[in-house]
């Protein structure tokens, strides 16, 4: 679910908490593997045998396809000499570039008592929002799509699938990733590949640093 037909979300009138999630870390994982990792654990939600679930992980260099994506997108898998892989994602949106420097965060919630993706949607881009507003960094919502911006430019997309009332996929966070990467694609649908990074604003952190404040944020969140 990372597009732009997506209109702004304001604030839901009142957000459930969850008192405890389980967090999974990954310093690098392949898509494929993080993709069969998420679908175990929605089966196992599915059965009651687990809760509510946050995978913090980056990946090698990789474009993934969504629904509502097009080959045509991908326009080239080899930059600088290196090639990328592509892979068919399941979930919503279209196309988007992972790879190391970027902090992707799998969130993989019980959303059946309220069967609502939109506040769903909401809080996966607040939980981003707050984690830079802790390091300086002024971000925002905007009406070309969904994810979290800085001055126009994109620096988290946001794609997701929900099974059941069971959501999986995320939000991907640049934090310092080769940005020549998104050169080959047609980043979520715009030519124009607005995207930026929190090292590219002059933020210069650590993965840990990162992680401890989207964890945070998503304990109040989900």
């Amino acid at each position: 679910m990372d597009g732009r037909n997506v209109s702004l979300f304001s604030m839901p009138d009142k957000i459930p908490h969850v008192t405890e999630i389980e967090v999974i870390h990954h310093d690098l994982q392949a898509y494929p593997d993080s993709v069969a990792e998420q679908e175990r654990i929605v089966a196992e939600m599915l059965d009651g045998k687990r809760g509510n679930t946050l995978i913090l992980t980056e990946h090698p260099p990789v474009y993934t396809l969504g629904t509502s994506g097009s080959r045509a997108d991908v326009l080239s898998c080899q930059i600088d000499g290196e090639t990328i892989e592509m892979f068919e994602s399941g979930r919503g949106g279209e196309v988007t570039y992972h790879g190391p420097g970027q902090l992707v965060c799998y969130v993989i919630v019980d959303i059946r008592a309220e069967q609502d993706l939109h506040k769903h949607v909401w809080r996966l881009e607040e939980m981003v929002i707050r984690t830079l507003l802790d390091f300086g960094i002024k971000p925002e919502r905007d009406p070309r799509g969904i994810g979290v911006w800085v001055d126009g430019l994109k620096i988290a997309a946001v794609g997701v699938r929900c099974r059941k009332w069971i959501t999986y996929h995320g939000i991907a966070l640049n934090i310092s990733p080769n940005m020549k990467h998104f050169q080959g694609i047609v980043t979520c649908g715009m030519d124009d590949k607005p995207v930026t990074s929190m090292a590219g604003l002059g933020v210069d952190v650590s993965r840990d640093a990162v992680e401890k404040s989207i964890m945070s944020h998503a304990e109040n969140l989900f």
